[in-house]
């Protein structure tokens, strides 16, 4: 059995369209997924949770809706069992994240839980995405006391980077020519100022997050196999904002990577801006893995 697990950002959550709303849906719905990594959630809580509740029942899944509705995790309740919510994201974020950890149905009782987080970078900010990704890093480092040992719990964390992942990948989108991006605004807002006074597209977010040991699933499934539709683009060419890009990405931790089997992009156009990301994982390998997670002397 594979496990489907995806991101998706939703602009403006339809805006008010309930029709448009209600398409996206029926879409994400028919991918068959089990765990769901929402951006963009604004409004889900308005008149008394009616698109959170809406969002549930086409999706057949329960919903975990972040503060201030910025992100969501869905989950199919047969397959994953909620053990906790991590609220205490940390104090920098402009649209917080959503993380939990889940207990996958069939693992050993003492088998350890999954740690899944949505998150959405900050928009307009080089140095607050950084920071962002710096604290997402925390969610790579939490070992458990077990008696006499120290337990890791993976992760599996996905979302918009608002920022590009390093060069070098066969397949994956060119990095912009900033003068080519007419948008004088977004130049600043995609790009950072060097130690030799010469700016540079933002891969920084890509790299605290991959020097943690969170690796950039489709990124690992080119490496491994070749097949660059991995890295296909998830935000398309626009005269402001410049070429294709691949903005939206899943992390993993390390021992995860044995378990992914696909990455596919699935083409949003009409429904929004951001195309969606789905890494399908092998259920006996991830049951492997959570039953033998990484363990150090207490």
């Amino acid at each position: 059995m594979l496990i489907n697990a995806a991101i998706c950002n939703f602009e403006n959550n339809g805006g008010g369209d309930r029709d448009l709303w209600q398409r996206m849906h029926d879409r994400l719905a028919s991918l068959d997924l089990h765990l769901l990594l929402r951006q963009e959630m604004w409004g889900a809580h308005d008149n008394g949770n009616a698109l959170a509740d809406a969002a549930e029942a086409v999706l057949g899944m329960v919903g975990s809706i972040g503060r201030e509705c910025c992100t969501a995790i869905y989950h199919e309740p047969k397959l994953f069992i909620p053990v906790s919510e991590y609220p205490n994201t940390g104090p920098v974020w402009a649209l917080p994240p959503t993380v939990c950890s889940f207990q996958l149905a069939g693992t050993a009782p003492d088998a350890t839980p999954l740690i899944v987080g949505s998150y959405h970078l900050n928009y307009c900010s080089t140095t607050t995405r950084l920071a962002e990704a710096e604290w997402l890093t925390k969610w790579n480092d939490k070992w458990v006391k077990d008696g006499d040992r120290y337990v890791h719990y993976p992760a599996l964390l996905g979302g918009d980077n608002n920022s590009y992942p390093a060069v070098g990948t066969p397949g994956d989108p060119a990095l912009p020519v900033l003068e080519e991006i007419r948008d004088e605004p977004h130049q600043a807002h995609r790009s950072y100022l060097g130690p030799d006074g010469v700016r540079r597209m933002d891969d920084r977010p890509d790299d605290t997050l991959r020097t943690a040991g969170l690796q950039d699933v489709a990124r690992h499934l080119v490496a491994a196999t070749g097949d660059t539709s991995a890295v296909a683009p998830t935000v398309d060419a626009c005269d402001t904002h410049g070429p294709d890009a691949r903005i939206d990405r899943i992390y993993a931790s390390q021992q995860l990577l044995p378990a992914v089997r696909e990455v596919e992009v699935v083409d949003m156009k009409g429904l929004s801006d951001h195309h969606t990301v789905v890494v399908r994982l092998d259920r006996d390998t991830l049951t492997e893995i959570l039953n033998h997670p990484l363990i150090r002397a207490a």
